[in-house]
């Protein structure tokens, strides 16, 4: 009974997630929106981390599994990435470098304020 109250919570915010979805005015995914949802949810104490702690794990640990239908379905335009290889390619690398600067900068700006605070005391 426990975890089909689990499964009922986690698609019960997806359902709503997809309702708000259809309600607003601008394109926005609903599986982002059932994200924020839940962790509002969380951070207001509706839903406990208990409520929902079994089946999140069981998602989580199987989560490779929900990739393979994508990529199997990536294979039906392999000649579209063949053609477009160096674009791919070129994004990839451009986006790499901005997260690691972007990561490294975050990194540094955390360990300035930690070390302001710990030096304040």
């Amino acid at each position: 009974m426990k975890i089909l109250l689990q499964i009922g919570i986690v698609f019960g915010v997806y359902w709503a997630s997809q309702c708000i979805e259809a309600i607003l005015p601008i394109p926005f995914p609903a599986s982002v929106i059932s994200l924020l949802l839940l962790l509002a949810l969380l951070v207001l104490g509706v839903v406990k981390v208990d409520h929902i702690r079994e089946k999140a794990d069981f998602l989580l640990g199987n989560l490779g599994f929900f990739f393979v239908p994508v990529s199997v379905g990536i294979m039906n335009y392999f000649d579209l990435i063949r053609q477009n290889a160096t674009a791919f390619i070129t994004i990839c690398v451009v986006s790499l470098v901005l997260t690691y600067g972007a990561t490294v900068a975050a990194v540094r700006l955390t360990c300035r304020l930690v070390e302001k605070k710990g030096g304040s005391r």
